[in-house]
């Protein structure tokens, strides 16, 4: 009866916790060894049976049948054992299993029971919450925030806690508690503490998976993500190819009016993203991908991956983006290190390039035709020379090396200082230009209220004379005097300022 009791109520707090019933039949055989333990100090003779369909636990102890008993949690005496199991004939030497009731421990044991149970489910809870999540390693799981600290995001999903550290989020977001997220599983690692389970949001996966959910071609496999880019929060780059040439890979990701792309851009916080068409020729994917801006000419080296893009210069600021973003995704999407260029910048620094090192000022002449002695005539050949080879060169050391960089650096620094020269030139001349066009509106405007102030004057004495020579007239009709010679008055001044107009 007391073991169908215990069972039960263990039973209970197991469904609570979401422990398996075998599981659960193990922490009790390991809950009454430790019981054992702490009572007699020895447990390595025991052995506990726990029967949850039966409600029975049995516990046993088996004992060396003696004639002086030393110890009596290992040994037992002979007349003991006989009178324990008279049916039963003994001899020194002989084992006896001695059946253990439960009830012998008492209350005492109740508390200690308690804390060790309670700690065995909770580790059984951490190892199942490893072996879930270990197993939804990349996918996206929906929690509340738990928590939020200056470097940590802790979310709360059933009775797991996964951590969302400061470089796994987007941060131009902000998180509040009680917030729904939505993340991807990251990684899983066993701690001392328990199980830790990293979620992102900046991961290139997490964006993946959201085009997994909400582009069906994609699910499916008509449609494959090839390459994927972010800056989380600013702007993301993706390159798609279709498996079935009817299919428009960059429609489907885009959806009806935009429907399927918007939804993902509002889950990241209003990211842009490009959706870029796969091409087998690299021109293409890298134009492509430096999209909004369209290169005027491209210089691809496949062997080394490297990619010159040109651009009209007012199109450069747009082909680099804030903070050199666009370029960069352009670049890590294609594989390819690109370099973006103004047309005259790349054709100043061609010229640059092949300046022979004679024509450039404070160069020494003769370091410079003992490096034409080396094949070494023209700016290029120096800045790509191999720096051993140039040392090889007799009289060619370390501080004749530093000096000829320095020199040539300078060179190239100084065109591009003409060149800011010349454009602050420009500006500070249409500045003054504009100052001139707002001094003469001045003049011109001050001349107008001038002859305006001038023919209010004059229509004043007009009354005044008409006033003196009719002054019966002025007395009975002076109304309709007044009105005519100011309307009089008013048109010649209309007149007056039709002329000075003209």
């Amino acid at each position: 009866m007391i073991n169908r009791a215990l069972i039960d109520v263990f039973s209970e707090i197991a469904r609570e916790k979401n422990v398996e019933r075998s599981e659960l039949g193990s922490i009790l055989e390991q809950l009454f060894l430790y019981i054992i333990e702490k009572e007699r100090g020895e447990n390595t003779n025991c052995s506990v049976i726990v029967n949850i369909d039966k409600g029975e636990i049995e516990i046993y102890a088996e004992k060396t049948i003696v004639n002086v008993l030393d110890d009596p949690v290992l040994e037992i005496l002979l007349e003991d054992a006989q009178k324990e199991m008279p049916e039963e004939k003994f001899e020194i030497g002989d084992v006896f299993v001695e059946v253990i009731d439960p009830r012998i421990f008492g209350r005492r044991m109740v508390n200690t029971a308690k804390q060790f149970f309670s700690q065995r489910i909770q580790d059984v809870e951490k190892h199942y919450i490893y072996e879930d999540y270990s197993q939804r390693i990349g996918e996206i799981v929906i929690g509340v925030v738990h928590q939020v600290q200056r470097d940590n995001i802790f979310i709360n999903i059933e009775q797991a806690e996964l951590r969302m550290p400061k470089s796994e989020q987007i941060q131009s977001e902000r998180y509040r508690r009680g917030d729904t997220v939505r993340t991807v599983v990251k990684s899983v690692e066993v701690t001392p503490r328990g199980p830790e389970i990293i979620v992102s949001r900046s991961d290139n996966h997490f964006l993946f998976k959201l085009f997994e959910m909400e582009v069906p071609e994609i699910d499916d496999g008509i449609i494959e993500i090839l390459a994927i880019a972010r800056h989380p929060g600013d702007r993301a780059k993706i390159i798609v190819k279709s498996q079935d040439r009817r299919i428009d890979p960059v429609g489907a990701c885009v959806g009806m009016r935009g429907s399927r792309i918007q939804a993902i851009v509002r889950e990241l916080n209003n990211e842009k993203i490009d959706i870029i068409n796969h091409s087998g020729q690299a021109e293409i994917l890298i134009s492509r991908a430096l999209s909004p801006a369209k290169p005027i000419d491209l210089y691809i080296d496949d062997d080394r991956k490297y990619c010159v893009a040109l651009f009209n210069e007012n199109e450069l600021e747009f082909a680099i983006g804030k903070g050199g973003v666009n370029i960069n995704l352009a670049s890590k999407v294609t594989g390819f290190k690109i370099d973006a260029f103004g047309k005259n910048e790349y054709e100043r620094q061609q010229t640059d390039q092949a300046t022979s090192l004679t024509e450039v000022p404070d160069f020494d002449k003769k370091i410079a035709k003992l490096l034409a002695d080396n094949n070494v005539s023209i700016v290029s050949d120096l800045l790509n020379a191999d720096e051993e080879q140039l040392l090889a060169i007799d009289d060619f050391d370390n501080e004749v090396l530093e000096t000829c960089f320095n020199v040539v650096q300078d060179f190239i620094e100084r065109v591009e200082e003409e060149d800011e020269e010349e454009e602050d030139k420009i500006d500070i001349d249409k500045i003054l230009a504009g100052a001139d066009d707002l001094k003469d509106e001045d003049i011109d405007q001050k001349d107008t209220e001038e002859n305006e102030l001038v023919l209010e004057e004059e229509s004043e004495d007009n009354l005044e004379k008409l006033s003196n020579e009719n002054p019966e007239k002025s007395e009975n009709n002076t109304n309709e005097s007044d009105k005519s010679t100011l309307s009089d008055s008013n048109e010649g001044s209309k007149e007056n300022m039709e002329e000075i107009e003209s």
